[in-house]
C-alpha cells in the first residue's frame, strides 16, 4: 500500500503544471514586401491570420446583416413556424408537424436569396418521409427518362449477362460432381 501511494504522489509531481514557461523568442521583422499595397479600408473591415503580415494574407469582412424579421412559434403537438428576412435579401420560412408516417415531421418552407453572380434563387420544398424535395427554376433539371441508351452500355449489359450465364452453367457442373455429403447451396 505504501508503494502504491508514494508512486501517486510521485505521478502527480511530475505530471503537475510547470510555471516557469517564457515565450517563445521573436523572430526578426519580415523583409518589406514588394507588393503593391492594399486599397484603404478601416481597420474594422479586415481580419488579418496570426502570421499574415508574412504572407499578406488579409481577408475582407462583410458588414454585418440586419435582420428585418425573426418570428418563431411552436406549439405543444409538436408544429412548428419560422420566418426570417435581413436586410440583405435573404428570406426563410418554414412550417411543419408531425403528420408523417409513424409520427414523422413533415415540414414545408421556402428560401430566397440572391446568387454571387445576381440572380435571384427562390426554392420552395417538402421534407417527409421521402425526403427534402426541392422545387425551383435554379436547380438543374435531370434528363427526361427513358432517353436512348448508347449502344456501347448495350453491349456491356449484355456481355454481363453472357457471364453471368456462364459462371452458372459451371457452377451448377461443379454442384453435380461435388460429393454428395457437402453441404451444397439450395437450388432455385
Amino acid at each position: 500500500m505504501k508503494i502504491i501511494i508514494i508512486s501517486a504522489l510521485a505521478t502527480l509531481s511530475i505530471a503537475a503544471p510547470q510555471y516557469n514557461y517564457s515565450p517563445p523568442p521573436t523572430s526578426p521583422p519580415p523583409p518589406p514586401s514588394t507588393t503593391p499595397p492594399l486599397p484603404s479600408t478601416t481597420p474594422s473591415q479586415l481580419y488579418a491570420a496570426p502570421g499574415a503580415g508574412q504572407r499578406n494574407a488579409e481577408v475582407k469582412i462583410p458588414p454585418p446583416v440586419a435582420i428585418l424579421k425573426d418570428e418563431r412559434t411552436q406549439s405543444e403537438d409538436g408544429t412548428f413556424k419560422f420566418e426570417f428576412e435581413g436586410d440583405n435579401g435573404i428570406v426563410v420560412s418554414g412550417s411543419g408537424s408531425a403528420t408523417g408516417t409513424n409520427g414523422s415531421v413533415v415540414q414545408t418552407g421556402s428560401y430566397k436569396y440572391t446568387a454571387p453572380d445576381g440572380t435571384p434563387v427562390d426554392v420552395t420544398y417538402v421534407a417527409d418521409e421521402k425526403g427534402f424535395q426541392p422545387q425551383s427554376d435554379s436547380l438543374p433539371k435531370a434528363p427526361e427518362f427513358p432517353h436512348p441508351i448508347p449502344q456501347f452500355v448495350l453491349d456491356q449489359i449484355a456481355f454481363a449477362a453472357e457471364e453471368d450465364a456462364a459462371a452458372a452453367g459451371s457452377a451448377t457442373a461443379e454442384t453435380k460432381s461435388s460429393s454428395p455429403n457437402l453441404y451444397q447451396a439450395p437450388q432455385a
